[in-house]
């Protein structure tokens, strides 16, 4: 168990070392078009969602070493396929295999270290492992983003082509873990639905339902740059005559968000001390939201440096949400929770994204005009869910654990 806590960090610094991270819009829209390169996106969102539940079933059924090295393997194919495909069908499996990996990792990786700490008697230390890994998982993308932009200046596939490598490397680390012992007790073959039981808590309790809201929301309004981002860089570089220079500055940007963000997971444990959980959540939730609504403002090239602040939000929020839900959920059910939630957020992006891609340009680069009115809607629909989390959560004991 110290073996898989001590090689969990790397298996997510591996696992996002993509170096297409700051570029993908921008060469999905180059090579086909910008609403093409919005689908793709669902396309990606599609195959991680219709996987999310089934692969937290398989987590809990048959091990989380298996899940992880499915995951590695999935990346590896995606990987492949991005390198050497150059049509909408091509990059459509790619993204699907990609998709899947996500789905396979989703719940899982965080599954394992909990269990591992509690074999290990070192449950009490979640959170301070949660945010280490957190940081491990961040430097990664923030080296990559800048490589991979400069790569795509010479060539747009050389970042695909070293993501290959870097899940190479995330499968030889998955077929080094241990599966963690099971505390609870396994439930007889043929009886499988009898799981779902252990969900009851987590599905009604009222606390966990609020949590499982807010996680929803902050998936989506952490996931709305990351699409629109890269075409926002565009358009503002563009009008000062710079757009040959948007996949390296799109991978600085990257850079630097994943930098600022790991700067905030030094900062987080006492931030959240000394403001409480409920507090800092919503705090989070309500940064997400600004950052979207100063792109929707504004073209400037000044507003590409709001972009840096995109995952700060997370750092504030997502592991003290997991180190929150972790020990009411049972062993059993534990990846099956935190994939239901991953599969509703998706979904719900999803669908957003469709509805976008209606109003983008079937031809060449997004408009900024086209960006704006995308933006806007986010925005209100952000502001509602703040309002409803606030309200709700002050009626609710957000920072006492409930009874499971």
């Amino acid at each position: 168990m110290d073996r898989n806590i001590a090689l969990y960090p790397w298996f997510r610094f591996f696992q996002n070392l993509m170096f297409w991270h700051g570029i993908w819009f921008l060469y999905f829209q180059r090579t086909l078009s910008a609403a093409d390169a919005i689908l793709l996106y669902v396309v990606y969102d599609i195959a991680t969602t219709a996987l999310e539940v089934p692969s937290g079933y398989l987590s809990d059924r048959w091990g989380r070493k298996i899940a992880l090295v499915a995951s590695a393997a999935s990346g590896l194919v995606g990987a492949f396929l991005l390198t050497t495909g150059n049509s909408f069908i091509a990059f459509a499996l790619a993204q699907a295999a990609l998709g899947a990996s996500m789905a396979f990792t989703s719940g899982t990786d965080s599954a394992l270290l909990y269990e591992s700490l509690a074999a290990a008697a070192r449950a009490d230390e979640v959170e301070r492992q949660e945010l280490r890994a957190w940081r491990f998982g961040f430097v990664a993308p923030a080296l990559a983003a800048v490589l991979g932009g400069a790569m795509a200046l010479h060539s747009f596939l050389l970042p695909f082509l070293f993501g290959v490598f870097a899940y190479g490397a995330t499968l030889w680390i998955a077929l080094g873990f241990r599966e963690p012992a099971h505390s609870d007790r396994p439930v007889p073959q043929g009886a499988e639905l009898m799981r779902l039981t252990s969900l009851r808590a987590a599905l009604t309790e009222p606390v966990l339902v609020w949590l499982f809201c807010l996680g929803l929301l902050m998936y989506v309004f952490s996931h709305v740059p990351y699409v629109f981002g890269q075409p926002f860089i565009f358009e503002a570089l563009k009008s000062a005559g710079l757009e040959t220079e948007a996949p390296l500055v799109s991978g600085m940007v990257s850079a630097a968000m994943m930098i600022l963000s790991v700067i905030a997971s030094l900062f987080a444990l006492r931030l959240r001390e000394r403001l409480g959980l409920p507090a800092i959540l919503l705090l989070a939730f309500a940064m997400q939201i600004g950052v979207i609504a100063v792109l929707a403002l504004t073209a400037s090239t000044l507003a590409i440096a709001v972009l840096f602040l995109r995952m700060v939000p997370d750092s504030l929020s997502r592991p003290f949400i997991l180190a929150r839900i972790q020990p009411v959920l049972s062993d059993e059910s534990r990846a099956t929770y935190l994939s239901l939630r991953s599969f509703a957020a998706r979904l719900v992006f999803s669908a957003s994204l469709w509805f976008a891609s209606l109003g983008a340009s079937g031809e060449g680069e997004m408009a900024y005009d086209e960006l704006r009115a995308v933006l806007g809607v986010y925005v209100l629909a952000g502001l509602i869910g703040l309002g409803a989390l606030l309200l709700a959560a002050q009626r609710l004991p957000i920072e006492a654990n409930p009874q499971a």
